[in-house]
């Protein structure tokens, strides 16, 4: 099927009465980009933040009455005028495909490498994740993701027990299963992701080694583990530091990612009744935090 994308540039606030129109004109999706260069990190927890010159692309059919929809948006009352716009034409193409054509096996650290499930592994003898991009983050791109896989291969998790919070595609869980952990809980607040992790360990071989569970079946039944992998954000890193402190042993080690490098010093303060910090490492602006648990 061929399609054309009807896209506007607008403020925030035009964004989701927008949306709404071109969902009742019979958009197959409509989807929001940023149309300058002002990324959001770390939107708070009840925000919907977006960027102060937002794009809305409506998705149509070719052949669609493009001055049936505009008239619809010109008349509406959430608008004085027609918002600039402009139509194109969307080339079809295997989708699927074209991402999985962008998606290179990636090495971190010394033996462990992140390939695509249609690739050869480029060193057969290392620590091989086969891996797919999909709906759930994390592939390896991103220097948080990068920065915990490089963690987990330069450190020794034979016979560990692993709790991955925020599991994702399950990337780490399966890399810290792969290199030895015993077991790992692998826990997210998106079923979804759950649901990858799952299959990503099956396809891995180290299913029997990890469980997962949203953090509300988890609580009360994580006991104590020898490592606590984070890689979220910052905000609910510091929020989730008192429970943290409960779910790693006395000399166990924990690893928070997600956090932008501004951001460490007040992480860290909120860790230091708890935990000892190793040096920072950085990566693109972002930070890897490592910690032992003390006695208190």
């Amino acid at each position: 099927m061929a399609w054309q994308e009807l896209i506007f540039d607008v403020p925030p606030t035009e964004v989701e009465a927008l949306s709404e129109y071109l969902s009742d004109a019979g958009a197959a999706s409509v989807t929001f980009k940023d149309n300058a260069d002002t990324p959001i990190y770390e939107p708070a927890a009840d925000a919907s933040d977006l960027w102060p010159h937002t794009r809305v692309i409506g998705l149509f059919e070719t052949g669609t009455d493009f001055d049936r929809v505009l008239a619809l948006i010109q008349h509406a009352p959430a608008f004085a005028s027609l918002p600039p716009y402009r139509i194109t034409e969307l080339k079809e193409q295997q989708w699927e495909r074209l991402w999985m054509d962008e998606f290179k096996p990636m090495r971190f650290g010394e033996r462990l490498w992140i390939c695509p499930t249609e690739m050869s592994p480029p060193e057969p003898d290392a620590i091989n994740i086969m891996l797919d991009p999909g709906l759930a983050f994390g592939t390896g791109t991103h220097p948080t993701t990068a920065l915990c896989l490089e963690w987990i291969d330069q450190n020794d998790l034979n016979d560990k027990t692993v709790i991955d919070f925020g599991c994702g595609s399950g990337i780490l869980a399966i890399a810290a299963a792969k290199c030895g952990a015993a077991s790992i809980a692998a826990i997210d607040i998106d079923p979804q992701a759950l649901q990858a992790t799952h299959s990503n360990a099956s396809q891995n071989n180290v299913a029997a080694q990890i469980s997962t569970a949203l953090p509300d079946e988890a609580a009360g039944k994580l006991a104590a583990t020898d490592c606590l992998l984070a890689n979220i954000l910052a905000n609910p890193i510091m929020e989730l530091a008192d429970y943290f402190s409960t779910l790693v042993k006395h000399n166990g080690i924990i690893v928070l990612s997600g956090i932008l490098s501004e951001q460490a010093t007040q992480v860290i303060a909120a860790y230091e009744p708890w935990f000892e910090f190793m040096p920072v490492t950085e990566k693109e602006g972002w930070v890897r935090l490592v910690a032992r648990r003390n006695g208190r």
